[in-house]
Formats: structure tokens, C-alpha cells, sequence
């Protein structure tokens, strides 16, 4: 699928091999050409040429892996800004550099939030490069998690339907999502999501592409359905309001969101993906 969703694709070598060798990550953060990343109000730091902002290693908690040869770390923030806060300066963020902000953002943030152990309480400590953490009472270890979330495109005679929620900006219409539950499918969490918040039953759900979404630790799995018809009943709980809109009006918004019917999703969101990719299929 092209165009790839934003924060995709390989970012650095993670270097999975070392991080079970503290003695070698450790000689990694003395190398002279190691970097530490920068963070600036609790997200990582992005330059106004939309790279990130490395520095010398002083705290080396996290080793974020290899650019090249050389070796990159993170220190763990104090806190994690609010997220709402980080969509206006990921506008600026590079898209190779995407897949590495995502990867610092979530694994910081697991940290801060995960500094005791889930099975006795007692404090962690950080292991294997700070790709998970050891509990030295009870010797559990806990790895970050990653929460899985459906975002979908329901298509009927040629329009898609979209959704607005209460706290978006102004005009703004996106694809509409949820988390998977526990022992749901994705097609099952698709269906049960779209009649839950629009009341439409859909069939023939397929995959189409995901992204890493670290706000705080989610993967989006973008997908398509056909509805079987267009009748909405909207959950006012969840949405603000839902439509259908015919490829034409989807277009000129991409084209031009001022001038356009509604406001679409930004670049950095999957569901911007989900329908360029819709209007060409």
C-alpha cells in the first residue's frame, strides 16, 4: 500500500542481538560518534529541519539501536507530555525520522509508567537496553506493551463514511476507530465498532496497512468493509456526527481542506493514508 503511513517503516537497526549484553551496550554509549536523543517537554526533541535532536550520551537508559554504525541512546523523560500538545510540532517532524520519534516516544513513556512490577509491587529495574523490565523480588519481567486499534474505511455505493468527534478541531471528519477487545478478531472488531458507533452492519472487512501510533502505545490497523446499507444511527457518546461522503467531496478536501467540505485527517494520521488510499483503488 502507497503512500506508507506515517511513523512506519524500519527507522534504525534495533539491534535485538546486543541488548542481552549490558558490557557491550555500555561500551556502545562510550564510542565517541554515540548520540543521545534530546527531549524538549516531554517529547523528543525535532530541530526546525524536522530531524530529531541528538546530543552527547550522558544517560544512556535506553539503547534505541544503530544508524549505521553508529549507536543511538535515550535518556527515560521525567514525564511525558500531554499528546494533544505534540500534533502541532509533528508537523514539522520528518517522515524518516517518524519510526524513531515513535519508538523513543513509547518506550519512554512505558517507563515512566511502568516503574512496578504489575505481580508484587515492588520496584523495577530496567533491562536488555530498557526493552523491558526486571522485578528482583519476584523476578518477573514485563516488556512494553503495544495496544491494538481498528481504523476503517466503510464504503457504500461510492461514498465513504466518515466521523467527527466532540474534541477535534473545527470541521475536521476522520475514519472511524477502537480498540480491539480481548478475544476479538480484527474483521469481528471492525464490524462491532462500526455498528456500535454508526449503527451500520458491514461485511467483507480486509486489511490494507498499519501504523505505530505512540500516543501512548497503540498500533493502528487500517482496514476496509462494505456496508450493507447507508442508514446511520450515531452514538452521541462517541461521535459528534457521522456522514457519508461521495469520492468527489473526499478529493477536493485532500485537495484543499479550506476550501473543501470538511477538514480531513492530518498527514501523520493513518486515516489520511486510509482514504488517499480509498480514492484510488
Amino acid at each position: 500500500m502507497r503512500p506508507e503511513p506515517f511513523f512506519s517503516g524500519e527507522g534504525l537497526n534495533r539491534a535485538d542481538a546486543l541488548r542481552a549484553d549490558p558490557e557491550a551496550i555500555a561500551r556502545l554509549a562510550e564510542r565517541p560518534e554515540a548520540r543521545e536523543l534530546a527531549w524538549k517537554d516531554g517529547l523528543p526533541a525535532i530541530a526546525e529541519d524536522g530531524n530529531l535532536v541528538w546530543q552527547q550520551v550522558t544517560a544512556p537508559d535506553l539503547f534505541l539501536g544503530l544508524d549505521g554504525d553508529r549507536p543511538r541512546f535515550a535518556s527515560i523523560p521525567d514525564s511525558v507530555e500531554g499528546y494533544r500538545a505534540a500534533y502541532e510540532m509533528m508537523a514539522n517532524l520528518s517522515a524518516e525520522q517518524a519510526p524513531l520519534f515513535a519508538a523513543a516516544l513509547s518506550l519512554g513513556g512505558w517507563h515512566g509508567r511502568h516503574r512496578f512490577c504489575a505481580t508484587c509491587g515492588a520496584p523495577t529495574k530496567i533491562i536488555r537496553g530498557g526493552w523491558s523490565r526486571s522485578c528482583p523480588n519476584c523476578a518477573a519481567e514485563h516488556y512494553p506493551r503495544v495496544d491494538p486499534v481498528v481504523i476503517m474505511i466503510a464504503e457504500h455505493q461510492g461514498s465513504a463514511l466518515l466521523g467527527r468527534q466532540p474534541h477535534y478541531p473545527e470541521r475536521r471528519y476522520s475514519a472511524l476507530a477502537g480498540f480491539v477487545e480481548t478475544g476479538e478478531s480484527i474483521e469481528a472488531a471492525v464490524a462491532r465498532e462500526l455498528n456500535e458507533e454508526a449503527g451500520i452492519s458491514v461485511t467483507n472487512v480486509t486489511y490494507l496497512a498499519s501504523q505505530p501510533w505512540p500516543f501512548p502505545s497503540s498500533l493502528m490497523i487500517g482496514c476496509r468493509a462494505e456496508a450493507l446499507g447507508s442508514e446511520l444511527t450515531i452514538d452521541t457518546a462517541e461521535l459528534e456526527d457521522a456522514r457519508w461522503f461521495t469520492r468527489d467531496e473526499i478529493a477536493a478536501s485532500l485537495a484543499d481542506p479550506d476550501a473543501g467540505p470538511f477538514q480531513p485527517p492530518p498527514r501523520f494520521a493513518i486515516a489520511r493514508t486510509l482514504l488517499e488510499h480509498w480514492l484510488t483503488a
